[in-house]
């Protein structure tokens, strides 16, 4: 279905959450987004090939696909951006994603079809206009990828957030924002599991969590799971997220050793 996450008239974000087959073991569930600013469009994290014909269905209720002019993904696996040779051929859409990906994304593409259509993003970031927006590249490296970007709407104050936030539901749990505290500690078992693995280390959490504090945020919005609206569980997940015990802070040498 189609989650309207923002709407002004001339700017809207809109969230799909069931295009993934997530029963059984399938695939994990991944939210896609669009963004449509007074006619142009974008598309965050579109997914692979099993999202990409029923992505297609789904946003030609609110925008032309033909007609994409960006795709923002956030790192190169498969469950954000594996479709992309299907966009380059189908479109004349450009690729933003992290310089260090650069080279490494083409490998899903035929050749010769991302001659000039792939831009790379520093490490520091890089704002692109969106018509009535900017689209913020915001660095969340090692969040979980070593190259790693979420991106900001400027306009509907929303941060889709990638990786970070994520949590394991079935797609019909993702109807509604958690808005409170309360509503957080609930949802906590969700998301623990895979933000002990998939972040890299406490300490980039922390500095992750100084800079999004910094930010004018309405919404945070993961790839996976439900997502965050209002100052009070954006704030609930910023405390929870900034003293976690994750990745290399939870191995050892046992870790590492032959399996004999």
């Amino acid at each position: 279905m189609a989650i309207e996450l923002y709407n002004d008239g001339k700017h809207v974000c809109q969230m799909f959450n069931d295009l993934v087959d997530d029963s059984g073991t399938a695939a994990v569930q991944a939210n896609q987004f669009l963004i449509v600013s007074d006619g142009q469009g974008a598309l965050i994290d579109p997914a692979g090939n099993m999202t990409y014909n029923a992505l297609i269905m789904a946003m030609q209720h609110f925008f032309q696909f033909k007609d994409l002019k960006y795709i923002f993904a956030s790192h190169q696996d498969p469950d954000i951006v594996a479709s992309l040779n299907k966009w380059l051929t189908a479109t004349e859409c450009t690729l933003f994603v992290s310089s260090l990906w650069e080279r490494f994304v083409p490998h899903f593409c035929t050749a010769n079809r991302t001659q000039g259509r792939i831009i790379g993003i520093p490490d520091a970031g890089m704002v692109i206009p969106l018509r009535d927006s900017r689209i913020i590249a915001v660095p969340a490296h090692f969040l979980h990828a070593e190259g790693n970007f979420q991106f900001y709407d400027s306009k509907a104050r929303i941060l889709f957030s990638g990786d970070m936030g994520a949590s394991m539901v079935h797609h019909d749990k993702i109807v509604e924002p958690i808005t409170t505290r309360a509503e957080f500690a609930s949802h906590v078992r969700y998301m623990e599991g895979f933000h002990r693995r998939y972040m890299v280390s406490s300490k980039v959490c922390r500095f992750w969590a100084n800079m999004v504090r910094g930010m004018e945020i309405d919404m945070l919005v993961p790839q996976h799971g439900r997502w965050f609206k209002g100052p009070e569980a954006i704030g609930a997940f910023l405390d929870w997220v900034e003293k976690l015990h994750c990745g290399i802070d939870l191995f050892t040498q046992d870790h590492y050793k032959l399996p004999i």
